[in-house]
């Protein structure tokens, strides 16, 4: 399917690399965005979930937020806002949380 020049490692680096170091430099200095990004970036892994019958737990999903590879930024990102909020602006940052 790929040639040895497109393996997957190197996709990686060439398309994603320049996006992570995106995001990881953007600078928090608008309490606007600060509070969009803390509402859209959720605090825990939104896709880990346990169903249960009558107190069992019959099936666990567990989280799979680690497989995404922007996963590491976004969570810095948020924490970058509510680090804004909290210092900045003295906002409660506990409606986030």
């Amino acid at each position: 399917m790929f040639t040895s020049k497109f393996t997957a490692n190197y996709l990686a680096k060439v398309l994603l690399q320049p996006l992570r170091q995106k995001l990881e430099s953007l600078k928090i200095e608008n309490c606007r965005l600060a509070r969009l990004l803390c509402k859209i970036i959720p605090a825990s892994c939104p896709f880990e979930r346990e169903i249960k019958l009558c107190d069992r737990t019959l099936i666990s999903i567990p989280p799979l937020c680690k497989l995404n590879p922007f996963y590491e930024q976004l969570i810095e990102l948020r924490f970058k806002a509510l680090s804004y909020l909290a210092d900045e602006c003295g906002e409660d940052i506990t409606v986030y949380c």
